[in-house]
């Protein structure tokens, strides 16, 4: 579902393309109640957007004669923040008007500000279909991190990370990434050479070095990212054994969560899960609904016997009509 900032833009599209739009036609082609486009049409109307309403069985809203969008409406980090938007429109295909007013928007940028916005798009990759939730981190950070990766160039950056503990970086960067409404950029730390992985809202600044280097081949950024999650250290490592497909796995246990190797012809799989906590994964199991074999640690094998005789003593006094008190 498309951002709010995406489907103000798309109402002033579709106000653009000329004559009086009733509200129930507005509401569905936006696909929100009337009551919801009352509210888009006075935000543009906040913008200094001259929408005029007609009232009457046969009225509805339009855009008083001559008006068209000024070019400098936007300043750039507004220009960044609705192209995104509407980039995550055009993905979720909530609309055709999304395309045409990202158009329209781009051809009206500074050459400079195109270019850059350019590389940024031809360089974010989404993990699920975009749901346009994702806050925008710093321009600043985001542009100058999208050129680097176009142009194959090194970066320094200044980092801080989830204890406040800050630290300079030299990154070759390959992708940026939108997972779970944050923004990564993945990339390989030049020290070391070791694939690394680092959130945008957490970079404090950005600059480019000089030089350039050569990205890996043939690397899907979000599965790069994923995997990256799943073999992160965490206070639990966790091996089962799971008696299930990799498919039927992965409706439980995404690839964020869980790395699953396939033992061809036993019908079982091996699965390794990393996590701060257990409490999760007790009930986890048992809507999976597949025989499981627990290697480590013994805490998780405490935890799911405990779960099993709470649900068996439910189950028995349901069978035996007693209430359960409230």
């Amino acid at each position: 579902m498309a951002r709010p900032t995406a489907r103000v833009l798309t109402l002033l599209e579709l106000l653009q393309s000329g004559g009086l739009r009733t509200l129930a036609e507005l509401a569905g082609r936006l696909g929100v109640d009337e009551r919801t486009v009352r509210r888009y049409v006075d935000h543009l109307i906040d913008l200094d957007v001259p929408v005029e309403s007609v009232r009457g069985r046969y009225g509805g809203y339009r855009l008083a004669p001559g008006y068209r969008m000024p070019p400098l409406m936007l300043a750039d980090d507004e220009a960044l923040a609705v192209l995104l938007a509407l980039t995550a429109a055009r993905r979720a295909e909530t609309t055709a008007a999304a395309e045409t007013a990202a158009a329209k928007i781009r051809r009206v940028l500074p050459a400079r500000l195109g270019r850059r916005l350019d590389a940024l798009l031809e360089t974010i990759t989404f993990t699920t279909a975009a749901s346009g939730g994702a806050p925008t981190p710093d321009s600043t950070v985001l542009l100058t991190i999208a050129d680097a990766i176009k142009h194959h160039n090194p970066i320094s950056i200044r980092y801080a990370d989830r204890e406040a503990r800050r630290t300079t970086r030299t990154l070759h960067p390959h992708a940026l990434v939108v997972h779970s409404n944050r923004w990564y950029v993945t990339g390989a730390e030049a020290a070391a050479g070791a694939g690394r992985t680092f959130r945008l809202d957490r970079i404090e600044g950005a600059r480019v070095l000089p030089g350039s280097f050569e990205p890996p081949a043939d690397v899907d950024p979000a599965q790069q990212l994923l995997a990256g999650f799943a073999e992160a250290p965490y206070r639990h490592e966790v091996t089962l054994r799971i008696q299930a497909t990799p498919a039927q796995i992965r409706t439980r246990l995404p690839p964020s969560v869980a790395t699953i190797t396939e033992s061809p012809g036993t019908g079982w799989a091996h699965v390794e899960i990393r996590a701060e906590s257990l409490d999760w994964l007790p009930p986890l199991l048992a809507a999976l609904d597949h025989p499981f074999a627990i290697d480590r640690p013994a805490e998780l094998r405490t935890r799911v016997a405990a779960l099993a005789d709470r649900l068996h003593r439910s189950a028995r006094r349901s069978a035996d009509g007693d209430d359960p008190g409230p």
